[in-house]
């Protein structure tokens, strides 16, 4: 059953007896949870009406005993199951509990009207083998709550700043979705934040997001792999030497440089195949946003410059790893090298 319809159904009232939730978002499974939680109850009775249970630690056949036992103080009960074994395949640590479902699928004939339950399955798939999976389907109470692609994380994020009276950049949106990743609960605090921070009425520029929000190592290293291929050392080496101060492991950077500079290479000779920036991230696995920027920063150089400081690159890689070259001292003359080994075979550019 389509999320929107269910979730509509709930803001107004009308509850099924049972609810599936599925899928890899927990944090709109979370928020759909929290939705049925405060339709049914106040604040004050949520103490009273709600009962947990988990199937790794609780047989179905008592989670079916307390559905159906009537609530004595309110009008209706909410008992939420996390479910890691009755809807979907098996986990190994959850099979120390036998679980019978004919237990369930008995009450599911005749539901007690003042319960409702709701397994929330933390996995991608449910079982389409069991029967009892069949049946919640055929009653309408599966959820499926994917992960959001990355467009409609764009929307999700204008949407909610709208819903706080805020307006978002787009290209605010796609910074912000660099920098914190795709899980939505971290997403909407950064959110919240800036939002905050605005007031009001006011408005999320991409320039906002970049200055109060904290760079990631690989944002950082793509600053200091633009550096380097533009022979900048002075910028270079402090770049450097802070992501140093931060404990980063020198094999760790020289990796990260080696892929953006091979990001870059690549995203090159798609360039000539006439790849579109959204076919390339598929192609290479990227994240768009990253291949956006790599994307325009490659245009400012040679697919020979470029593979060139891969190769060098390379062979520093293997210096540290077999313990030839020092790892911090190694970098730093990689990139105090590259002066006198590149600048004459680039100074045409």
């Amino acid at each position: 059953m389509d999320a929107k319809d269910v979730i509509k159904d709930v803001q107004n009232g009308n509850f099924k007896p049972f609810y599936v939730v599925y899928g890899k978002d927990r944090y709109r499974m979370e928020q759909f949870i929290d939705l049925v939680k405060n339709k049914v109850f106040t604040d004050e009775e949520q103490g009273m009406g709600i009962i947990k249970f988990d199937t790794s630690e609780t047989p179905l056949e008592e989670i079916v005993l307390e559905a159906e036992s009537p609530s004595f103080f309110l009008d209706k009960k909410l008992i939420i199951v996390r479910d890691s074994s009755i809807m979907c395949a098996a986990i190994k640590e959850s099979n120390k509990i036998e679980h019978h479902a004919d237990s369930l699928l008995k009450y599911m004939e005749y539901p007690l009207e003042s319960s409702i339950i709701v397994f929330a399955v933390y996995a991608e798939k449910l079982d389409e083998r069991k029967k009892l999976v069949k049946q919640m389907k055929e009653r309408r109470c599966v959820v499926h709550f994917p992960e959001l692609d990355h467009n409609q994380l764009k929307q999700w994020l204008t949407k909610l700043a709208g819903d706080q009276g805020r307006s978002m950049q787009v290209e605010g949106a796609e910074l912000l979705i660099s920098r914190v990743g795709v899980s939505m609960q971290q997403l909407s605090q950064e959110l919240n934040k800036l939002c905050l921070h605005v007031g009001d009425g006011g408005k999320i520029t991409e320039e906002l997001v970049a200055q109060l929000t904290t760079t990631t190592v690989e944002e950082d290293v793509f600053a200091l792999v633009d550096a380097i291929v533009n022979i900048k050392l002075t910028p270079a080496l402090s770049m450097y030497r802070q992501l140093l101060i931060r404990k980063e492991e020198p094999i760790k950077l020289v990796a990260l440089i080696a892929r953006q500079l091979r990001m870059m290479l690549q995203i090159k000779e798609l360039e000539q195949h006439h790849y579109s920036p959204q076919q390339m991230a598929g192609i290479l696995g990227a994240h768009p946003y990253s291949v956006k920027l790599a994307a325009e920063k490659a245009r400012h150089y040679e697919i020979k410059q470029l593979a060139l400081l891969l190769s060098s690159l390379a062979d520093l890689d293997y210096g540290m790893k077999t313990g030839q070259v020092d790892k911090a001292l190694g970098l730093e003359l990689y990139i105090l090298s590259l002066g006198s080994t590149y600048r004459m075979q680039f100074s045409h550019r």
